[in-house]
């Protein structure tokens, strides 16, 4: 266990996205020293946050992982337009993260307890964020206007009962609407779609990059310091951190938060600890300029993805891809995308593909699909918080507050689910000896 670092102790963050930027915020508000270290700008297109579809839902408690997955992996090879897609490549370096990741949603009583351990992250997400907005001085990107997911009759939402069950046991609320009710809240959708489930409790958020952009600008304003560079390395005595490593400089510190998204994998990696993560590449398509878009978010269930109303148009985002590291985006994703919003949409007028913004990131993914949060198992001074998938923007507040108090030396026993240890199969261990500079 890290000892509690002294108030006004010397922290630096690794990672400047949705997770990262919001820890740093906080950790400066309990007055901690802290420098932000990233190679990318914050709301930069190449974190995850950046382009994903912004919602802040309480109802995204259901694990992708669900009973009966293990049938559907077959499909998922053979199908390149399915929502989930799995590149035969990739089989090689993901095989024993795959099967972890079917197994630990096969049974109902797993994925129950994933979705309670994912509640917390999510229950007051849109409280949290509209207030982070409204300081940072841009609450009009936090807007609570509901969200719809939309089946093609009342039978494809009763196939779905156990995902509404897990919803309903963890304290989300929503109603039901017909096709008038439906074509009342959300006009233009197309007539595929005859029933859904408004959660009035819902949120989203119309530029994730540019939110993420303005609680930098506020952490600045707030003294978090900001620093470019790729880490190559830390500063180790004893087991304890003492800095870390970037272009021939050493950044001093007592404690380091490790919030880089995939690249928490190879930063663990260089610390000792084991952090599987696989990237779950998502993509988009964004469509500017559209007056007649829907007026609230929609989840489209039988095609596996959502369209959210941007600043910068009408977003569609979605599709699952597990390729292997470093390959090259298949735009074909984002393409069924764009046409499987034609398909929804049939009213709305969509210009080809060459027309819209079209994006992929990485999405870090743990095999038991929850985040990985808290000390690690070998280095004293070292947090991660990380892994959080298709998750991180919305469970960033209450990531930041957990890490918050974690650093404080408190004990923390709601984060034991997200516990780094959990992967080791063991007890967590004490500190590697050494003082080795990794």
């Amino acid at each position: 266990m890290a000892a509690p670092p002294a108030h006004g102790a010397r922290l630096v963050v690794i990672g400047a996205g949705a997770v990262g930027v919001t820890i740093a915020l906080r950790l400066r508000r309990l007055g901690h020293d802290v420098t932000l270290l990233s190679t990318d700008a914050p709301g930069s297109e190449n974190a995850a946050s950046y382009g994903n579809a912004g919602w802040l839902s309480p109802g995204s408690v259901v694990p992708i992982s669900m009973p009966g997955m293990w049938k559907k992996l077959p499909g998922y090879l053979l199908d390149a337009q399915g929502p989930l897609r799995l590149r035969p490549s990739s089989l090689l370096h993901i095989w024993l993260w795959l099967l972890r990741f079917v197994a630990c949603g096969a049974t109902r009583a797993r994925a129950r307890a994933i979705a309670s351990a994912l509640r917390p992250f999510l229950a007051d997400a849109p409280d949290r964020h509209a207030a982070l907005a409204a300081e940072a001085g841009v609450p009009e990107l936090i807007q609570r206007k509901g969200l719809l997911i939309v089946y093609p009759d009342e039978a494809a939402y009763e196939a779905d009962a156990f995902g509404w069950q897990l919803r309903r046991e963890n304290g989300v609320r929503w109603q039901t609407l017909d096709r008038a009710a439906l074509e009342a809240a959300c006009p233009g959708l197309g007539p595929r779609y005859g029933f859904a489930a408004q959660i009035s409790d819902g949120a989203h958020c119309a530029d994730p990059g540019g939110y993420v952009a303005a609680l930098a600008t506020l952490a600045r304003e707030q003294g978090v310091r900001f620093a470019d560079g790729h880490v190559d390395g830390f500063v180790m005595e004893a087991g304890q951190v003492r800095g870390v490593s970037t272009a021939g400089r050493v950044v001093a510190c007592d404690s380091v938060v490790v919030a880089a998204g995939m690249g928490s994998r190879a930063l663990g990696a260089m610390l000792g600890d084991s952090v599987p993560l696989v990237s779950e590449r998502g993509y988009h398509v964004q469509v500017p300029g559209l007056a007649d878009a829907p007026p609230v978010p929609v989840m489209m269930s039988d095609l596996k993805f959502g369209i959210t109303p941007m600043k910068g148009g009408m977003r569609a985002a979605g599709q699952v891809e597990f390729a292997p590291d470093g390959a090259a985006p298949d735009w074909r994703r984002a393409r069924i995308l764009l046409d499987s919003l034609r398909d929804g949409l049939p009213l709305v007028k969509i210009g080809g593909f060459s027309t819209v913004r079209h994006w992929m990131g990485n999405r870090p993914s743990t095999p038991d699909c929850l985040p990985v949060i808290g000390p690690s198992p070998s280095t004293r001074g070292v947090f991660y918080a990380t892994g959080h998938g298709h998750l991180g923007l919305v469970s960033a507040p209450w990531t930041a507050e957990l890490i918050g108090r974690m650093v404080g030396g408190d004990t923390v026993p709601e984060a034991a689910p997200y516990d780094p240890a959990r992967f080791l199969g063991t007890r967590r261990r004490g500190p590697r000896k050494g003082s080795a500079r990794s």
